[in-house]
């Protein structure tokens, strides 16, 4: 989208054609013949919402409140400070969806033996083995996902949850991605499970507040806010300090939410923190 987007804002600033040519090609990340799956898609799983699940974030849609929570050097420090030394080379993404994973999950107060997921957007553009063209515009990403108890993941040291993160990206490979592509075709397009699952998608170079349509620069250009089982890191803040750091919304029951926020805190994570406004 955000190529396409680059090239409408050139047009509009007078180019006559596109500094990058289209390129089409869909059939590199077409199924394979015969189909196969051969990798294991936790985020196809087909399963029924539980009536637990339902009430609490599908029937309590009044109930909902959305706040957004700021990660800067210093919240970062204090959530490194619970990894083991042999996971200390870890992304900062990779830590951060780690450590929100396990607080939103002990926030849901959900029975111990309830499995839990959580999917993370992949880009695969840049990938050596899949080799999209770069003038390739069309969608280019996947949806890895880790799964666990709840009980373990809420009791065990947040390292456990980074392992699993860790893990995740490890298994976006060329075969997995074919074998997405093939589940697609044998299973008729399955939308990805939602039942305890929390899906998180990396906007900070996502590059739509780079686009100009003829005005300038967008003041902000990213995701409008969180979905109940969704949530994404959007870059460019700043908080009182002038430390640059990501935010990242969060939708989910007012009681659930306040119990998510007190495990910030009890975390060393102050809430709330003032960033400047984009506005």
């Amino acid at each position: 989208m955000t190529k396409f987007l680059n090239t409408v804002g050139e047009m509009a600033l007078g180019a006559s054609t596109p500094s990058l040519l289209p390129v089409w090609e869909r059939e590199i990340l077409n199924a394979r013949n015969p189909p196969r799956v051969t990798c294991v898609h936790h985020e196809y799983d087909q399963l029924t919402h539980t009536e637990t699940s339902i009430t609490m974030l599908d029937r309590d849609q009044k109930n909902m409140i959305h706040r957004s929570f700021f990660f800067g050097p210093g919240e970062m420090k204090s959530i490194r400070k619970q990894i083991p030394p042999h996971l200390q080379n870890c992304s900062n993404l990779e830590v951060l969806t780690s450590f929100l994973w396990r607080c939103r999950t002990i926030a849901l107060h959900l029975d111990p033996d309830e499995v839990v997921r959580l999917s993370c957007t992949v880009n695969l553009r840049g990938k050596q083995t899949l080799k999209l063209p770069v003038g390739y515009y069309g969608n280019a990403f996947a949806l890895p996902t880790a799964i666990s108890e709840a009980g373990i993941l809420c009791q065990s040291p947040l390292g456990y949850a980074l392992e699993l993160v860790r893990r995740l990206k490890t298994q976006m490979n060329a075969e997995y991605l074919k074998s997405v592509a093939d589940l697609m075709v044998l299973n008729g397009r399955p939308h990805y499970t939602t039942v305890w699952n929390f899906l998180i998608g990396d906007a900070t170079r996502v590059g739509l507040g780079d686009i100009d349509f003829g005005w300038g620069k967008p003041v902000y250009g990213g995701p409008v806010g969180a979905l109940p089982c969704s949530s994404y890191f959007i870059g460019g803040f700043k908080n009182s300090s002038g430390e640059e750091g990501v935010l990242v919304p969060i939708l989910l029951p007012l009681p659930i939410m306040n119990r998510f926020q007190q495990e910030l805190i009890s975390n060393g994570i102050d809430y709330p923190v003032k960033i400047t406004p984009k506005l």
